[in-house]
């Protein structure tokens, strides 16, 4: 399989256009810097291996998926209901230790839960 030289690059265009994401939210999503996301688009440089894993992540896709055009993508985010969805896109809005301590919460809430069976 012969890929054209800016695949890549078209091929995140395809995935930012299909989620109405801006770069500034795959950046968020996927844990890079802005800067080094937009200069990829602004060079039209392929990025490295690792650096193309975490935008795959970002997208919630595998590298597999980011290369098959042919197969529709389904993301775990089609097969939740709103309240779930709702509570992914609160918990992304977290700071670290925010993160940790919910959590933390949910883990001893689960625990609790499962003894009272």
């Amino acid at each position: 399989m012969e890929l054209k030289q800016n695949y890549v690059i078209e091929r995140m265009y395809q995935l930012l256009k299909e989620r109405n994401w801006t770069v500034y939210r795959l950046a968020k999503e996927s844990g890079l810097a802005y800067s080094s996301l937009n200069n990829i688009f602004v060079r039209n440089t392929v990025p490295s291996v690792f650096t193309l894993e975490k935008i795959c992540n970002g997208f919630q896709i595998t590298l597999s998926q980011f290369f098959d055009t042919d197969t529709p993508i389904i993301n775990a985010s089609d097969m939740l209901n709103s309240d779930e969805r709702n509570l992914i896109e609160t918990y992304r809005t977290l700071s670290k230790s925010d993160r940790q301590l919910l959590n933390a919460y949910l883990n001893g809430l689960a625990k609790r839960l499962s003894d009272n069976l």
